[in-house]
């Protein structure tokens, strides 16, 4: 049995799954589990004799907690017909898997040249609550934008003509007051920042000096720097969609020009730590590695799985059903566990810097919907097991109404009209419930059956267990999954939260506890359930299709 931390409470966890009694789902037809405190008694220190003598008492009266309201999950959308649920058996083990969810696991990625908008601002009160709600994100600016409209300055200088003359432009000037400015919104969120510099351009003195300013400005929120966007996708011979580096332009000579970037990023600002390569290309993330650059912090690669966008490939194009197929999150895991090798020989994290669910332009069977959610979440905690510790999703500031239908968040309103008032889309729930997890060391199992569900667990740092159940199924044609549980003996209490929604295609419909926002967090009204059920850390339960569910078991 592993060696247990001393106990710390966890808020954000605590945040996400203590507050849900009092959203119940309702619903005609209804799917009852784990019965919950009701009645509670008034909010109590977490420190001092009285906690302490909470955390040793004994669990509560079988008849005391029977007599408590349940938790009620949303029932299945359809009321006959369904597909029986291949059943699940999952025995949760006490082991640790040797990855965590960290914080900043999840998080957006931004154009760089959004640095320059001033709705991401701290002032800003819809965006700071939905960045929130993703815990403590990670914010990386970079993308396209960094290497083709991209101009940094800290000097007040106009755009020197012929600069970067082969992307075309136009370039958006961001300066240290741009940062200021974004500094002032990381601190409020409590986010990490990733920052691209321009390698579109060759100037790598220019891009030390953003280092510099950063690392002045950003402190210990400065992660890590990129050098360019994707550079295996410089080169127009390299088969990508730049022509800013000439045919033949390769990844060694990307590592070339990377020294000498990093050669004047130290000088500038010692100590500043790099990530790289950002690509796609497996053979790039070895050779970033591999190389003597000092400060090095991680490998960081790109995802897009589903990007044959004119169906080439049939099983990697953009389609609701491969979004949702078990094929799908295979490759997915394959291609995380890849980089994560990759980054653990040579002693580096790893992050993924730029992901979706796919890359192609406009919408598609999913943009918008609830599976989108769904996957967002799998995708995530998929990625974190294997060992990528930050993840951050690519997004948008532009409006909800003409912007990129795969954007996290969006402005309110239609193209051009720039608000300041941001809303999320399905996909941000998924991501939301994951990055309300908190923290925490994910631990190992086994599981039997259970077609397209998944399953995650993890010690948190106050020593509870929360399980993650991501039902997969649709939810208008496969009945639920009978899950029978099998935890470390000796839990206390249980709780429960959910994210549901009506079906794969529905866009308004992915709430979270029957609500669009997380619950208020309460920490004394504590879900419970059976003292057998502690004393055996058995429990079997029917779990919804379209479905991401958190259970979380307290020993304290």
């Amino acid at each position: 049995m592993q060696r247990r931390r001393p106990p710390r409470r966890s808020p954000r966890r605590t945040k996400l799954l203590a507050g849900v009694a009092g959203i119940a789902v309702t619903c005609a037809a209804a799917i009852a589990v784990l019965p919950f405190l009701a009645d509670d008694p008034p909010a109590a220190s977490n420190t001092g004799p009285e906690a302490s003598a909470r955390s040793e008492a004994a669990p509560l009266p079988d008849s005391e907690k029977l007599s408590r309201p349940e938790y009620v999950q949303a029932a299945p959308s359809a009321d006959a017909g369904l597909a029986a649920a291949d059943p699940v058996s999952l025995a949760i083990s006490d082991t640790p898997a040797g990855t965590s969810l960290e914080a900043g696991s999840v998080g957006l990625s931004l154009e760089a040249t959004d640095l320059a908008d001033p709705r991401l601002s701290a002032d800003n009160t819809t965006l700071v609550a939905h960045l929130r709600g993703l815990g403590s994100p990670t914010l990386r600016f970079g993308g396209n934008a960094v290497d083709r409209r991209f101009f940094w300055t800290s000097s007040d200088e106009a755009v020197p003509p012929g600069w970067n003359a082969a992307s075309g432009g136009p370039f958006t000037t961001v300066t240290p007051a741009d940062l200021e400015r974004v500094s002032a919104l990381a601190n409020t969120v409590n986010a990490s920042i990733i920052m691209n510099v321009t390698l579109g351009q060759y100037d790598p003195e220019r891009a030390a000096d953003q280092a510099k300013h950063a690392r002045d400005i950003f402190g210990k929120r400065l992660v890590g720097v990129i050098v360019g966007n994707e550079p295996n996708g410089l080169s127009e011979a390299a088969g990508a969609y730049n022509d800013l580096r000439p045919a033949g332009w390769s990844v060694q000579d990307y590592l070339t020009e990377l020294a000498a970037y990093s050669k004047a990023i130290e000088a500038a600002a010692p100590g500043t730590p790099i990530a790289g390569p950002g690509t796609f290309t497996k053979d790039w993330w070895k050779e970033f590695s591999a190389s003597e650059i000092p400060n090095k912090a991680a490998v960081a690669y790109h995802n897009y799985p589903l990007s044959s966008c004119t169906g080439a490939d049939p099983e990697q194009a953009p389609t609701m059903a491969n979004l949702v197929s078990p094929q799908t999150a295979a490759r997915s895991v394959k291609y995380s566990e890849a980089a994560v090798r990759i980054g653990s020989d040579a002693k580096l994290e790893t992050w993924l810097a730029e992901t979706s669910a796919s890359a192609c332009t406009g919408s598609n069977e999913y943009t918008k919907t609830h599976a989108s959610s769904l996957w967002s979440a799998n995708f995530a905690l998929t990625a974190a097991r294997a060992g990528v510790s930050r993840i951050a999703f690519h997004s948008s500031l532009m409006a909800c109404g003409g912007g990129p239908p795969m954007s996290v968040l969006c402005a309110t309103g239609e193209w051009g009209s720039n608000n300041f008032a941001f809303e999320p889309r399905a996909n941000y729930y998924g991501l939301s419930i994951v990055g309300m997890l908190g923290t925490g060391d994910f631990l190992t199992g086994s599981a039997e059956g259970g077609t397209n569900t998944y399953w995650y667990a993890l010690r948190q740092p106050d020593e509870s267990i929360s399980v993650v159940l991501v039902n997969l199924n649709d939810p208008e044609a496969v009945a639920p999954t009978s899950v029978s549980l099998k935890i470390p003996a000796g839990s206390r209490y249980g709780s429960m939260s959910q994210l549901t929604g009506d079906s794969y295609t529905s866009t308004d419909s992915t709430l979270l506890d029957g609500g669009t926002q997380i619950p208020v967090a309460d920490r004394d009204r504590i879900p419970g359930y059976t003292a057998e059920t502690g004393r055996t850390g058995e429990l079997t339960l029917p779990v919804t299709a379209g479905t991401v569910t958190v259970l979380n078991f307290e020993y304290r």
